[in-house]
């Protein structure tokens, strides 16, 4: 963490500028305020800010590593306050071993010592809870990466989680269908089959996606009715309309099974007639629109209330990719039974690949 600290340009800048200015001001003040040579003015100014350099440094690198849970404030200024002591002794050293012949300038560095300590002390405390607020503001963004990573990864767990139990509750149905018609009317069996192959086939191929063109789910969807009609036979017949605008659209895959199980399953168990259902798309405002109608029987059936597993589930699903609750919207009026789902264009084109 600490290189990502040295690594922050605006860190660097202020650094580097704070040192820079800080070596000039204190040589140009020793040549013109106090009168010492150049010699002295700028190996002066040079070593006392070379080692605050260090200092501030030193004390940036360790918060980087620790830093205590309580006391923050307190751990900060006695360690500034100790830094700042060994910069002083170590620039003193250095001063005294380099000028030990220069008794005069020895003298006045002796006695502007507590001056000099004020100020290393100010600029390396400040460095300090510069470099503590930093660490703790990236501690915080980690933590808050950590915890969106996390809820990503749960919500694609429960997006999966509901794909995959559409399949066994569709399997089951169609292996019963299978069962049924095989003593009976074996060529329709084994048409069956087949269609359930190619839909099986169709689901693997849309495992790993997140979105697919609408023509793609409609497809899909086909399979699926190919499959119901050899159940169904003349009785159910269904009616697509969707336009050219919504060719280039985008859908969750496997969306539009569970509607159109819905339908077929309160417009044909209770009833011996053959139905159509209307299967309609539009697009208006960023949205791709999804309509499906279907004729139900009010007096043989209570109304349909859209809280069965298929409905429930897509309706969690739009929530989970688009934190919407308005997105499925359902009503029985006049012996048609209609279910609307909304679907928000603005998905990320990379999760397709």
């Amino acid at each position: 963490m600490a290189s990502q600290l040295i690594s922050d340009k605006s860190f660097r800048w202020s650094f580097a500028a704070t040192g820079y200015v800080s070596l000039i001001v204190q040589a140009v003040l020793l040549q013109f305020w106090f009168h010492f040579p150049d010699s002295i003015a700028w190996v002066d100014s040079g070593i006392h800010i070379g080692f605050l350099a260090l200092a501030a440094l030193t004390i940036s690198y360790t918060l980087a590593y620790y830093r205590p849970q309580k006391r923050k404030v307190f751990f900060v200024l006695c360690f500034s306050t100790s830094q700042t002591l060994i910069w002083i002794s170590l620039s003193t050293w250095a001063l005294q071993y380099t000028f030990q012949d220069n008794l005069p300038y020895l003298e006045w560095m002796h006695f502007a010592m507590p001056v000099r300590f004020l100020f290393g002390w100010l600029l390396i405390t400040g460095v300090a809870f510069k470099s503590l607020y930093w660490y703790d503001l990236e501690e915080q963004r980690q933590e808050i990466s950590r915890k969106q990573a996390t809820e990503r990864l749960a919500r694609e767990a429960e997006l999966y989680k509901l794909r995959q139990q559409l399949q066994p509750h569709f399997l089951f149905n169609s292996l019963n269908s299978i069962n049924a018609l095989i003593a009976l009317r074996p060529q329709q069996a084994r048409e069956m089959v087949i269609k359930l192959s190619d839909f099986l086939r169709g689901t693997l191929k849309r495992e790993d996606q997140q979105w697919i063109l609408l023509p793609e789910e409609l497809q899909y969807l086909q399979w699926y009715l190919d499959i119901e009609k050899v159940r169904f036979g003349h009785r159910l017949s269904t009616e697509v309309i969707a336009g050219q605008e919504v060719e280039k659209m985008m859908i969750p895959p496997m969306l539009l099974q569970p509607v159109v199980e819905n339908a077929i399953k309160y417009g044909l168990y209770d009833t011996t007639e053959a139905i159509t259902i209307t299967i309609q798309a539009w697009a208006k405002d960023d949205l791709l629109y999804i309509q499906v109608q279907n004729p139900y029987d009010a007096d043989l059936q209570q109304k349909p209330t859209g809280t069965g597993f298929g409905l429930t589930s897509i309706r969690r699903r739009l929530y989970l990719l688009f934190a919407r609750q308005d997105l499925l919207e359902t009503e029985a009026k006049a012996n048609i039974y209609t279910t609307l789902i909304k679907v928000p264009q603005l998905y990320d084109k990379s999760s397709n690949n």
